[in-house]
């Protein structure tokens, strides 16, 4: 099932150069899309809003359009110009983010954070695209690692700067802009986060589109979504344990982007600025060497000859963090807290970049942005569902004491590991049957 070509790549320069630009892309995207996670409680103040509310602004009102509004963009990703896609993209998601700063009710608010979604909607596919083409396929786990740290680099940042911010501001006063109005200190934020984005779209004009590689003759020069799906049910064994098991392996990390602030503030009294800088500098340093040490793992693993390298690091993955999955939401001594988080994150962190790495490797250049959006699709309802909603319902109605919101992260946790382990177990074995017929 491996179809990168390795001929007519890009120089070395080009290549690293589209990656580094798309990695800021990324880092900026996780910027705009975090920063909410450090206003949890002065949003709730504010707006009178519950943890299922929070559960929905950092959930599903991004990820249900960020991936359904993905799949027809990544359509356009595998015919039309990607870097185009992705500047008018940055542009969108920069502007609704500052529009977040605008909203005075729940309903706005989830509004805005639906066009912030639709934004960012235009990056990952193309991206993971453009990418392939770029790299021949003994260098492409390095190359997705670094662009697929982003996400860490910039959840980083938006810890460290976004609570700097915040924790400057929360205390003050509202502020007074022409023609806005009355500003919060949160709502100042997002537009303080969100304008820098315009100027990132102007960039990425500045990449090379790369010559598109790795053709199957068989599909034709134009294909549809349902010819990826018809191409993914014919491969449906081992497609369906990518996306299901490396889904769940997101889920770990993805609790630590959306709830793990608002636990530091109400469990161990943290402010604003506190929880953003020990998150930030956790995720800047470990979470991204989790990221790069994944990637890594596999190439060194593929380069002896092991050609299912990926599904046998994220088998790693669904195992490792574990024995700190059962501790770290539940200690009550901060320091030990913040020493279980260094190793949980690291390891947390580690498979985020091997499912792209997957598809990009199944699939025909003609689908992978499409099946890159299937599994985006896949993944992030998932995650919003379970990691983001379900710990805000989990914590209103079942524990029905906002005290307890440790308590459901860890469950949470907990559940992922075993499904995301059966799950590639299964698709380790099947993809090794697919490669005994080839």
């Amino acid at each position: 099932m491996s179809l990168i070509s390795v001929e007519n790549k890009p120089s070395a320069l080009s290549a690293w150069y589209a990656v580094i630009v798309l990695l800021f892309a990324y880092v900026l995207s996780f910027v705009d899309r975090i920063i909410m996670s450090l206003l949890v409680i002065p949003i709730q103040k504010d707006l009178d809003i519950s943890d299922t509310q929070m559960g929905l602004l950092m959930g599903l009102a991004f990820a249900i359009f960020y991936t359904v509004v993905g799949i027809p963009i990544a359509r356009l990703s595998d015919v039309k110009s990607r870097k185009i896609i992705v500047s008018i993209g940055i542009f969108l998601w920069s502007i609704m983010t500052a529009v977040c700063g605008l909203a005075r009710s729940f309903l706005e608010l989830f509004l805005a954070r639906i066009g912030v979604g639709v934004g960012e909607a235009t990056l990952s596919p193309a991206a993971y695209s453009m990418i392939a083409d770029y790299f021949p396929e003994n260098k492409l786990g390095k190359a997705i690692a670094v662009y697929q740290s982003g996400a860490l680099f910039g959840s980083g940042i938006a810890f460290i700067i976004g609570g700097a911010i915040v924790g400057l501001i929360v205390n003050s006063s509202a502020t007074s802009l022409p023609f806005l109005g009355e500003l919060q200190p949160w709502q100042l934020a997002f537009i303080i986060v969100g304008l820098p984005g315009v100027l990132m779209a102007l960039v990425m004009l500045s990449v090379k589109e790369p010559k598109r590689t790795g053709i199957k003759k068989d599909l034709g020069t134009s294909v549809t979504i349902k010819d990826a799906v018809r191409y993914m049910v014919k491969n449906s064994k081992v497609y369906l344990s990518v996306f299901i098991g490396f889904s769940m392996l997101a889920i770990p990390i993805t609790t630590i982007f959306t709830w793990y602030p608002t636990y530091l503030q109400r469990i161990h009294d943290l402010t604003i600025g506190e929880s953003g800088k020990i998150l930030g500098l956790i995720l800047f340093f470990l979470s991204s060497s989790g990221v790069f040490f994944g990637g890594w793992l596999v190439d060194f693993l593929k380069r002896r000859n092991y050609q299912d390298s990926f599904f046998r690091v994220g088998l790693i993955a669904a195992i490792t963090p574990v024995p700190f999955t059962l501790f770290v939401s539940s200690m009550s001594d901060i320091d030990a807290t913040i020493i279980l988080l260094c190793p949980f994150i690291f390891l947390a962190s580690m498979p985020l970049a091997i499912g792209p790495i997957v598809l990009q490797i199944i699939s025909p250049n003609q689908l992978r942005a499409q099946t890159g959006a299937i599994y985006m699709l896949f993944m992030n309802l998932l995650t919003a569902a379970i990691a983001t909603s379900g710990i805000g319902f989990i914590t209103d109605y079942i524990f029905e004491n906002p005290l307890d919101v440790g308590q459901s992260i860890m469950i949470v946790n907990i559940v992922s590991a075993p499904v995301a382990f059966l799950a590639l177990s299964y698709g380790l074995f099947h993809y090794n049957k697919t490669l005994t017929k080839e």
